[in-house]
This record gives structure tokens, sequence and C-alpha cells, in this order.
């Protein structure tokens, strides 16, 4: 039988519905293979493991031979598999467990393979987002966050920008279509800072515009 694990949200990635007026402008997934590659160092910790079998091999091919020295030096190219294929699993799994959403008036993304996390971010409180493309048409989204809003790296670990640790800067993480993504969120983050927003002070006060 098919089991949804979110089947709880009333809408997917979110934990409640959006309040009237707010809509979902876009929904969307890291993509795991991209994730696991640039998150999780999937090619970095394969060529360590290879360096290692051909120091291994190098090291003994002139003492005990050929076939002995490549005997030896097998093991770590196994270690190399078994340690990439378990990369490749959480990265799937990561990818699997997130959504990310863009609405009219914030950020949500809902993260985490074993400790689900949501996270809400309202336009008024990014100050700034990068983006970083790959040639694969993937990308990354960082938002730089304004004022003393503070998140922990390792609750955002792997949606966060890579090696920024002092102030943490959550990041949607390798999405497909990037830099389209990116124009959508830019055009509705301006449009919702620049609309006035209205709020009643007192019962007996009228209605200002800030």
């Amino acid at each position: 039988m098919n089991h949804d694990d979110f089947a709880v949200e009333p809408v997917e990635g979110l934990p409640e519905r959006p309040p009237e007026g707010e809509h979902i402008l876009w929904q969307g997934r890291p993509n795991w293979w991209a994730l696991t590659c640039d998150a999780l160092n999937l090619f970095w910790v394969a060529g360590y493991f290879v360096l290692l079998a051909v120091w291994r091999f190098a090291t003994l091919v002139d003492q005990v031979g050929f076939a002995s020295a490549f005997a030896a030096s097998w093991p770590f190219l196994i270690m190399g598999l078994i340690v990439c294929a378990m990369l490749s699993i959480v990265g799937y799994a990561q990818a699997r467990a997130t959504v990310y959403t863009i609405t009219n008036r914030r950020i949500a993304m809902r993260t985490g393979a074993a400790l689900t996390v949501t996270l809400n971010l309202p336009f008024t409180q990014i100050g700034d987002a990068t983006l970083k493309t790959h040639r694969n048409g993937t990308g990354t989204i960082a938002l730089d966050l304004l004022g003393t809003t503070r998140l922990s790296y390792l609750v955002c670990w792997p949606h966060a920008r890579p090696w920024v640790l002092r102030r943490t800067q959550p990041a949607l993480r390798c999405i497909p279509d990037a830099e389209q993504v990116a124009r959508l969120f830019s055009e509705a983050a301006e449009a919702r800072v620049n609309t006035p927003q209205i709020q009643r002070r007192t019962p007996h006060m009228a209605v200002a515009a800030e």
C-alpha cells in the first residue's frame, strides 16, 4: 500500500494552508544527483579512495609485483564504492523529503529526511539573494537574512550556502531551472516589498498606510 509520510500537510510543503491573499507561485525539489555531488561532495570522496588505491598500488608494485599490488589496492576501491553508494542514498532521501515553496509573500522550506523542519522566510526578512548555476542547468539560490534573524547551520544543512558558518544563509540547493526560479522570486519579492502595508493601530485611530 502506498503511504505518504507527509499526508498530514494540508498543502504539500507547508504546515498550514496559505492565509487569504497568499498564493503559491512555485514549488520544487532539489535534483537528487546534483545535491549528492554538490552538497555531499561525491566526486571528491570517490577521488579520495581512488587516490588511496593508486598510492597503495604504486608503493607495492616494485616489491611484490603487479598482481599482488593490484590485489592489495582493490579493497580501497570497494570501500569507495560502498561509501559513494551510501552518499547517493542520503542525497536521494534528502531531495525526496525536501519541498521548496515560493509564494507571493515568502519562501518556505520543508526539509529533513529523518527530522522534518519547515522554515518560513518572509520576503521582508530577506536582505539579499545570490544565484550560483551549474553546467547541468541546476543552481542554488542562497538567502541573506536581515537584522537579528539567526539560523543554525546544522539545522539547515544541506540546504544552506556552503562554508558560510558565521551567518547561516538558507538556500534552495540544486534546483532545476534555477535562473527562471530566481527571476520569479526576484519579481515576487520586489512586488511584496514595494506594496504598502496597512496596519490598524487602535480601535479609535484611522487606518494608516506604512
